[in-house]
């Protein structure tokens, strides 16, 4: 299923009879509806938990950044720069792997998502000992290998346990843990740095890799407990449900047919066309997002203090994870995307502009919750349209290699480069859809 190139469209669904477990529908069944209710507790807290922790540590270079861990590991030019873009070749070549694991069916995703989990929290705390560039570069790549088949293995377990219909809205839910870790991870940097700056001799940045990184372990080893794998061998549902839960997803397979294995499926996607532009579509979308790991030092750059910087980055993520709930709960109400995209990214293309046009601390704040809001919200509602998941997500990906050096630290505060690429970036985000 996840290999499969078709592309959702509005009258796939229309001819679906009522009652069929597809959930293309509005449900009537009272025992699927109990039975999405159960996945949804039991499934969702669990992978959004380790969504959560994902950005959390990938992220955390960007907020030790303002703790002096440019001074402290000599780095100049654009060495930071170099070491956020080597994360994501790491993490491509590991994504193109793990996709054809998951569908070899060989191997079981919970175990295989918690054991990298476990990998990326070991190798997210090493960030500690690591006393110049070079040991960072090489940390920094490792650590995107170790976390890349979370988010496809996510993808997969979804499209597993849900529909089509369904699946949209559990994305948007699950793409929130990425921003409310975003949100609250200047807290807790800030908080870090506050009370841990230079404790046993240690400076805050170094303490903000162990602590993420312990917890880190501690949610993987709970994750190998709770998360299932198949419909029909998770414990937690009675043999009705598990029953009811393999049928409703083989009714909602493509045209009725069995998989036909991942080579056919890959085979299948490649020849669709409207795959590539898809493929366009969240590459641009993702560019637009490069903020993310620059937004402290963006904001740094107008003068205010660590902490104060750190605090002002919460407010703009908290929004636009309600607001990204949102967009993503109405697309797949209404079945409804192309204007979803278009609004969403069209709020997120002017906060741009903004950013481009002044220097004003009120509007260019202004600016930060346009764009976050309306870059973000648009995640779950592209990858919603099409099957083929891990493709999209491959390529797409691919755009944090580049976007990295639009962020050169000579052309703050304004960044006038990166907030006119993103700018562009935006209106060919608008266009594809």
């Amino acid at each position: 299923m996840i290999e499969s190139s078709s592309i959702r469209e509005k009258n796939d669904v229309e001819a679906v009879p009522v009652g069929d477990y597809s959930g293309a529908v509005k449900k009537t069944d009272p025992l699927e509806i109990k039975l999405v209710r159960k996945l949804d507790y039991r499934i969702m807290p669990m992978l959004w938990a380790m969504y959560f922790m994902n950005y959390l540590d990938r992220n955390a270079i960007a907020n030790a950044r303002l703790n002096g861990l440019e001074d402290d590991l000599h780095l100049e030019g654009t060495q930071y720069n170099t070491c956020i873009s080597i994360f994501f070749a790491g993490y491509l070549l590991m994504q193109i792997l793990s996709n054809m694991l998951m569908s070899s069916g060989k191997i079981r995703p919970s175990w295989y998502m918690c054991t990298c989990m476990a990998a990326w929290a070991i190798i997210s705390a090493l960030t500690a000992l690591v006393q110049d560039d070079k040991r960072l570069v090489v940390v920094r790549f490792f650590l995107g290998i170790a976390e890349a088949p979370f988010y496809p293995g996510a993808l997969y377990l979804l499209s597993v346990f849900y529909t089509r219909k369904e699946i949209a809205t559990r994305i948007s839910i699950l793409y929130s843990g990425n921003i409310f870790a975003t949100t609250f991870a200047g807290l807790i940097a800030a908080a870090t740095f506050e009370t841990l700056n230079g404790a046993h001799g240690i400076k805050g940045w170094r303490w903000l890799f162990i602590i993420e990184g312990v917890v880190t372990l501690g949610v993987a080893a709970i994750g190998i407990i709770l998360l299932p794998d198949t419909p029909l061998t998770t414990s937690w549902l009675t043999p009705e449900e598990r029953q009811l839960a393999h049928d409703r997803i083989q009714r909602d397979t493509v045209g009725g047919e069995e998989s036909k294995g991942s080579r056919a499926g890959l085979m299948q996607a490649i020849k669709d066309p409207r795959l590539y532009l898809l493929c366009f579509m969240q590459n641009m979308h993702l560019s637009a997002c490069s903020f993310n790991n620059f937004s402290p030092t963006v904001v740094g750059r107008l003068g205010f203090s660590s902490t104060i910087t750190l605090v002002l980055t919460c407010p703009p993520y908290l929004l636009s994870s309600f607001f990204g709930y949102l967009v993503g709960w109405t697309s797949g109400r209404y079945n409804e995307r192309t204007w979803h995209i278009t609004f969403s990214m069209g709020a997120a293309l002017v906060g741009f502009v903004i950013s481009c046009a002044t220097l004003n601390f009120g509007a260019r704040y202004l600016a930060c919750f346009l764009f976050a809001s309306g870059a973000y919200a648009v995640n779950s509602v592209i990858l919603g349209w099409a099957v083929s998941l891990s493709i999209v997500n491959v390529v797409a990906n691919a755009s944090y290699i580049y976007t990295a050096y639009l962020y050169p630290k000579n052309d703050g505060p304004r960044y006038l480069i990166a907030m006119s690429s993103n700018c562009a970036f935006a209106f060919l985000t608008i266009a594809s859809a």
